[in-house]
């Protein structure tokens, strides 16, 4: 069973909530990131990207992760982020027309992680593991929550609506440029946390749906003060918001190749032939998240969608019905049969010519990066069931890295558990 634990959270002064809360550090670049900041120098991003304020050294220099906390402890100085005057929990609100998403924000015990109650399902990369634990590290704070499912079989669901209805006074509420609004509401009395934490106490797992590197990167923090006698209390936890696994969405992730290896344009074509039917696909709406398959029987069939020399083309072999969980991924059957066979990336976790992009951006964002030459191939994945990533997690399976994009996602600097 888990353990959902409160905290006194760090959390901005509410007339600034809409000024500081920033996108999740890894859905931007360090373009994107310097962008931001230059327009509001009050964004949070100067701390979760510091990087891009000192864009002439590494990105994992020491310095950037010294920059960080100075933004940081700026903000606390100068009365921008307050600390609640005692520990408690935080109802997440998140509505985007008739859409709307609802979640606790707790800490959670790094020795659940250990121990696997909190369940994960993807691989992280060694680079950004190591990015998130430095930053933890220096910042002494756990500012990005990490996202998590459960099943609700206590009714958490409906609990949580009560404690942020219509009548309840949220302590942030902001209002994003893509028309989403997001609420948090703090929970003080006595018997509502006692009777959340004891709901969850009846909860076998938890599911991490975005943020492995965050959990595992506070996990490395634990371990690493333990080993260099600076552990905390506060160093055995980090914070999550967690979902009932029916209440969130999920779209597909997509890769993108900066070289076809030892083919050319052609040659790929034809080596795909002879693995999938291969058929273009003209008049594809580039402002979606996705390709809707075009084949009739696309249930039985894997369906990945390829950006190649200005046209989009559409894959598919069939599935096999005795392959296991994993095996019978779109994501799996590309970085087995395509990725690793024809262009020879075999770790998809650490191989430069391999980057990732999140399935809630435009497509127009492929055809861009592969049209400017920055890449030279894009492929877009169908979205994954949520069912098929909790059982893949229960069977203690991995998928392969950036196999989901969770929504919703969270803003950074609404809630923030210092490392005391």
């Amino acid at each position: 069973m888990v353990q959902i634990s409160r905290f006194a959270a760090l959390r901005p002064e509410p007339a600034l909530a809409s000024r500081i809360a920033a996108v999740p550090y890894d859905v931007v670049s360090t373009e994107e990131a310097k962008e931001e900041i230059e327009k509001n120098p009050l964004s949070f991003l100067r701390v979760s990207r510091s990087d891009a304020e000192l864009p002439d050294i590494s990105s994992h220099d020491a310095r950037v992760y010294a920059r960080a906390r100075e933004n940081f402890d700026q903000m606390i100085a100068d009365g921008r982020l307050l600390r609640d005057s005692s520990p408690g929990m935080y109802v997440y609100r998140i509505e985007q027309g008739d859409d709307h998403f609802i979640g606790l924000c707790s800490c959670l015990e790094v020795q659940d992680y250990a121990e696997n109650r909190i369940k994960r399902h993807e691989l992280t990369r060694y680079d950004k593991e190591e990015d998130r634990t430095c930053h933890i590290d220096a910042v002494n704070a756990h500012n990005g929550p990490v996202v998590l499912l459960f099943r609700d079989t206590e009714n958490i669901s409906r609990y949580l609506e009560a404690l942020a209805g219509d009548g309840q006074e949220p302590i942030s509420d902001v209002r994003t440029l893509q028309g989403f609004r997001h609420r948090v509401y703090r929970v003080t009395d006595e018997k509502t946390l006692s009777d959340l934490e004891a709901r969850f106490a009846r909860i076998p797992s938890l599911y991490i749906a975005d943020g492995h590197h965050r959990a595992k990167s506070a996990v490395n923090v634990a371990e690493r003060r333990k080993a260099e006698g600076r552990f905390t209390e506060g160093a055995g936890k980090f914070m999550g918001v967690i979902f009932a696994e029916n209440r969130v969405r999920v779209h597909g992730y997509s890769r993108l190749v900066t070289d076809l290896g030892p083919f050319t344009p052609e040659g790929f074509l034809e080596a795909l032939r002879r693995l999938f039917t291969v058929a273009p696909c003209p008049d594809v709406n580039t402002g979606g998240y996705h390709i809707p398959p075009r084949i009739p029987d696309a249930d039985s069939r894997h369906v990945i969608h390829m950006y190649l020399e200005h046209q989009w083309y559409e894959c598919s072999c069939p599935t096999d019905r005795m392959a296991d969980p994993i095996s019978s991924l779109d994501v799996e059957i590309l970085q087995k049969r395509v990725l690793e066979k024809l262009l020879l990336i075999r770790d998809p976790r650490a191989d430069p010519r391999l980057q990732y992009l999140g399935g809630a951006r435009p497509l127009s964002d492929l055809t861009e990066r592969v049209d400017s030459g920055e890449f030279r191939v894009a492929f877009s994945m169908q979205p994954v069931k949520v069912s098929a990533v909790l059982s893949i997690a229960d069977a203690g399976g991995i998928m392969p890295p950036k196999s989901t994009w969770f929504e919703p996602k969270l803003l950074s600097g609404l809630t923030i558990h210092p490392i005391d």
